[in-house]
Parts: structure tokens; sequence; C-alpha cells
């Protein structure tokens, strides 16, 4: 099934009651079950409460309860619930979802839920992965003397100085630092290469720790370039500041995924595969990339070119995004961490 995005046809889902795939799943879904979905609060809950929560209550008259907030908390509350959840399903990020499977504090994915076989393969690991939304390059138009096609750009003359590094940890901060290994010959195996060669860019022009600081930094001239999702900030520029640029790196975007995960002894597990299976339709999918460019973790979506040619799509687009060995990196988070604050921030 592929669809062309239109605001009548969104619109026509959201009103219509879903079909839910099999006799055997509907079954076990009774009328009166509450399930606990823990997200990320503003247009993700707007999204997923009309394209999973309200068809699914008015066909099955279950309820929908929300937890909103950040993954630290919502996992923090998982791990410490292990085995005895209040939450059934949870939204985590790339490496926290793969985790918590090893962990058995959620379960890994199946083919339980209809739609896990349209997704890519690396969508498939740590949970249901609901929306690729890379790290990248970003920078100021007026302010580098050629486009930035490289990881490596950030060491060019003329953006000496000129650089807002993000913070480590952090999405953003471990996609700069890995991906500047990897440039630089290293890799999580060997992380000495990115500390040696950030270490080359001070003095920076700031370093930045959330995207809002980012922007406000852009806003007001303080540096040229920095490392952010390229969807938030494809957002940002085309509503704030048309000089920003999302930059598509010749070494590939470092990836990023929010990843669906139904807990280990939930006792909704037919309920949380049917909000995931609606959140993996091709219309939940879209509204997700008209409204804020998370790219569709599914193969069975098309959209005008216009929004295509800003989004992440196909198998060779996909493939090109650049994982990492996440034990490692979680293994290494605390060293490095303080290696960030001697080397880079100090």
């Amino acid at each position: 099934m592929s669809i062309q995005t239109s605001r009548r046809a969104l619109l026509g889902v959201a009103l219509a009651a879903p079909a839910i795939w099999g006799k055997d799943a509907v079954a076990q879904i009774r009328r009166g079950d509450e399930l606990t979905v823990g997200i990320w609060g503003g247009v993700q809950e707007r999204i997923t409460r009309q394209f999973c929560a309200t068809p699914l209550e008015r066909q099955h008259g279950v309820k929908i309860n929300y937890v909103l907030g950040g993954t630290p908390e919502r996992r923090a509350r998982a791990y410490a619930e292990r085995g005895r959840p209040s939450f059934d399903l949870l939204y985590l990020n790339i490496f926290e979802s793969r985790q918590a499977v090893k962990d058995g504090v959620t379960m890994a994915p199946t083919a339980n839920v209809p739609n896990f076989a349209n997704l890519y393969e690396v969508a498939k690991l740590g949970g249901f992965g609901v929306a690729f939304n890379p790290v990248t390059i970003v920078y100021d138009r007026r302010k580098v003397a050629a486009p930035m096609t490289s990881w490596r750009d950030f060491w060019r003359d003329d953006l000496r100085g000129k650089v807002i590094w993000p913070t480590y940890p952090g999405a953003q901060g471990t996609a700069a630092l890995l991906m500047a290994a990897k440039v630089w010959g290293g890799s999580e195996t060997n992380i000495d290469p990115a500390f040696t060669n950030i270490a080359r860019l001070k003095p920076f022009a700031a370093i930045q720790g959330s995207q809002d600081q980012l922007y406000g930094m852009f806003d007001q001239d303080v540096g040229a370039a920095s490392v952010e999702f390229g969807s938030f900030t494809r957002k940002y520029a085309e509503t704030r500041n048309p000089n920003i640029v999302i930059a598509d790196p010749t070494e590939g975007q470092a990836i990023a995924t929010n990843v669906a995960c139904i807990t280990t002894g939930t006792r909704n597990q037919a309920l949380a595969e049917a909000f995931v299976n609606l959140h993996l339709s091709p219309e939940c999918q879209a509204a997700y990339a008209e409204e804020i460019y998370y790219s569709p973790t599914i193969k069975n979506i098309s959209f005008a070119p216009e929004l295509a040619a800003k989004l992440i799509l196909g198998e060779t687009a996909v493939n090109k995004l650049v994982d990492f060995n996440w034990d490692l990196v979680i293994a290494n988070q605390p060293r490095w961490s303080s290696r960030f604050t001697r080397e880079i921030a100090g």
C-alpha cells in the first residue's frame, strides 16, 4: 500500500474506525481495558492520540492513558518496575531501546504486529522503530565559504572559531563524537582521534546543550555550524531562519530512531500491539512526516516529491545512515563524559 499525503486523506483516516488485524488479537482486547503509554508531549502526543488512541478507544471501548515526559524519566521508572510494569508501552531512543530488551525490561519486536513486516531491518532492533530522526551537520549559509558536505568540514579554515559544538552525553553530542572518530580514523573502540581532533576546533563559538539553545544562538549570530537533529532544524529553518541548511554529508548522517517498546509483563499486550500497529500505519507515519519531518520506518509509503526530498526514504538512503555499537557506547559513556568535560568543555 502506498499513499500520497494530503490533509483530506489524513482527516479521513482519523475519523474512520480502524480494522484490527485478526480475531484472536481482537478477542484479547477487552472492553474497559486501559493502556498506559509513556511518550513525549506536544505534537507526538497529539498525532498518536489522533491516529492510535482515539480509534482504539472508539472501536473497543478501551482507555488510553498517557504519561508525558522525556526518556530518562520513563526509562528509570520502567527499570524500577521491571517485571511488574505500570507502563504497557513506552517510547525510547535507539540505544536505550536495545539495552532495555537485553535487560528484560521490554520485549523484542515480533510479527504479532502486522506492520512489523513493512519495517526496514534497522527499525526492527530494540522494539518497533517508529521514526528515523538522524543527527547531522546544520549551518548558516551566510557564514561559510562553501557548502558543508563532509563531517571533516568542521575543521576548515573558514569555520575556525565559528563552531557551536554539542555537549556530551546526549544524542547530538554522541553523534558528533562518534562521527568525528569515524572521519579521523577511529571508531567506538578507538575514540582518541575524536577527542584529539575536536580539541583542535577550540576555541568554540559556544557549546550548545539543547535545540532551543542552538536555535537561539543561530538567531543571535553566535556561530556558523553545529550538530543537531535534521528534522527539528528543518522546521526551525522554514519557520524562523531560512539561512540554516541541513547537510547530507558524504559519510552519512548519524542514525537516531524513536522506538515503541512493549514492556515485559504487561497485561495488555494485544492492546499495546494494536496501538503500535496503528503508529506504523502509512497514515500515522505520513502525519509525522508532514508535521515534523520525521522519516518513516515503513517501506509501504510514498510522498509528493517536495516532501520526499526532505525525508530519509528507500533502502539506499536508510542503509546510508551510520549506526554504531551501542553496547560499547553505553559502557564507555561515563569515561567519555569525564573526558569531554576535561578536554573539550574545559
